[in-house]
């Protein structure tokens, strides 16, 4: 626990997170199951093109770049956790933004969770069961316990989740690796057949190449991430916009060669045919060593659903900050100094998720809805610095760059709505469900019943989970005697002024 000048105990979340550490996570969340499993979506809607493919990869990485550039700027600009939460807040209003939170927390990232954990645990139980497929129970049972570990770790430790993430994302990267050194082998040996007559197609229309970027922006997805834990990054001007550039060119560079590996020893039939890519790459050039990708999946899968649970529970928590949540959300545990209750909430929507096959179709309902809040949050860029012409920006990208991602985002908007009108339309309505809510949060006149169950709910809580409202040390009350900070004694009324932003730290 860190204490003030003056000696106060001062109960806040502490900058544990370097350049090093925001790149792993970067990569971490970057880098799931998909690159491992199924490339084929880009290479099936390019027309079979081998060499439209990789062109699709290289503009899919170049556009993520123009999105991860924006999102630099506004996270050195707003010193404030949130993310996209917090950018839709400053520049649309409270409402954008609540409904970004109330989807992320209450649906997306429980979701994701779920999904992540289930393909982790299938793949780690893959090599027990050579013959057959791992039972259903096993995989659903070993799933809910990476939950419940990740969710334990997120809660006692900061430090202990950033080791994790940084750990397993080096992990994935070196497994990645091994693939692209296995078809360097492979071409030095000759093997190129496969990229002659790159661009010859018969195949290709102008509906499949959206749906072609479609499937490579959604690998690239998760170099936002680091934005919502701006709060808990040293020296966050200069290590965001730094990480995040590092992260999604590295990442860009990886999935290219990667592609290319696997192109060495597959004909572009046989990736398209293949229902996990780089396993059957394994099968056919690493032998005896082929369980490593199994492995590598499992294990990255893993270290998404870390990030997740990291990024998250930070959105969570300043959401509940700014008054639109429970207050309890908003509070820190005093001696681990986490956001204990903003973590553990993730858990039981995670769980409970496990016990359904549509936690897939719900993915797939706020796809699109995802991208139109990403567009949204990229498109604030121009529009602070028309409004916000002062505002102090250490770092300033061309303006191109996120007009250019968020137009790419609305074509995408655009493109599910003509492909899935109705999926999309259920993701909206879901997204919709959040307006009622919202509106309970800004009701001034609540009854006085229920201020008193909350406040006593919310003390009640605070005593069993050991958790106070966060500090500041300019803000920290005297305490001589060094006794924990008082529990909080009421819950707020009414939100914070919904006029103005938060205050940056």
């Amino acid at each position: 626990m860190a204490t003030s000048r003056n000696g106060d105990t001062v109960v806040e979340l502490k900058r544990h997170i370097g350049l090093f550490n925001g790149v792993t996570i970067i990569v971490g969340m970057i880098i799931g199951s998909g690159i491992f499993i199924s490339p084929k979506g880009v290479l099936l809607n390019s027309g079979g093109s081998v060499g439209v493919a990789m062109l699709v990869w290289t503009l899919c990485g170049a556009m993520s770049v123009c999105g991860a550039l924006g999102y630099a700027e506004l996270g050195a600009s707003m010193l404030k956790s949130g993310g996209d939460y917090a950018y839709l807040y400053e520049a649309f209003g409270p409402i954008p933004a609540f409904l970004r939170l109330w989807t992320l927390f209450l649906m997306i990232r429980p979701g994701v969770v779920a999904v992540l954990c289930l393909t982790s645990a299938r793949y780690a139980l893959q090599p027990f069961f050579l013959n057959c497929d791992p039972p259903e129970a096993a995989i659903r049972c070993l799933a809910a316990a990476m939950i419940l570990l990740l969710t334990f770790v997120n809660c006692y430790s900061v430090r202990l989740s950033t080791w994790i993430q940084d750990v397993f994302s080096v992990g994935k990267v070196l497994a990645l690796l091994v693939i692209i050194i296995a078809g360097v082998v492979q071409m030095a040996k000759g093997r190129t057949e496969n990229f002659q007559n790159a661009f010859d197609t018969t195949d290709l229309t102008p509906v499949g190449i959206p749906l072609a970027f479609y499937s490579g922006l959604f690998a690239f997805a998760g170099w936002f991430g680091l934005n919502t834990l701006t709060e808990e990054i040293k020296n966050p001007e200069r290590n965001l916009p730094l990480a995040i550039i590092i992260a999604i060119l590295l990442v860009m560079v990886v999935y290219l060669l990667t592609n290319v590996a696997y192109l060495t020893v597959m004909t572009s039939q046989e990736v398209l045919t293949s229902g996990a890519v780089a396993i059957t790459f394994a099968d056919r050039v690493l032998g005896v060593m082929s369980w490593i990708i199994p492995v590598s999946v499992s294990v990255s899968c893993f270290s998404c659903v870390n990030g997740v649970i990291l990024s998250c529970s930070r959105v969570t928590f300043v959401g509940a900050r700014d008054g639109y949540l429970p207050d309890l959300l908003a509070m820190i545990h005093v001696n681990l100094l986490t956001p204990l209750p903003a973590v553990a909430l993730l858990c039981p929507i995670a769980l409970l998720m496990l016990t359904t096959n549509d936690v897939y179709r719900l993915i797939n309902f706020l796809s699109a809805v995802r991208w139109l809040f990403i567009g949204l949050a990229t498109a604030t860029v121009p529009y602070l610095r028309w409004r916000r012409p002062d505002m102090h920006r250490p770092w300033k990208v061309p303006l191109v760059l996120p007009i250019i991602f968020s137009l790419v985002c609305a074509v995408v908007v655009a493109m599910s709505l003509y492909s899935a009108p109705v999926d999309v339309g259920i993701g909206l309505a879901l997204t919709l469900t959040g307006v009622p809510v919202y509106c309970l949060a800004v009701w001034n006149n609540k009854p006085g019943w229920l201020i008193r169950f909350t406040a006593s709910a919310t003390r009640a809580l605070q005593s069993t989970l050991l958790v106070v409202p966060q500090e500041s040390p300019s803000s920290t009350p005297k305490n001589p005697q060094g006794t924990p900070p008082q529990l909080l004694s009421a819950s707020k009324t009414q939100p914070e002024d919904t006029s103005s932003v938060s205050t940056y730290l």
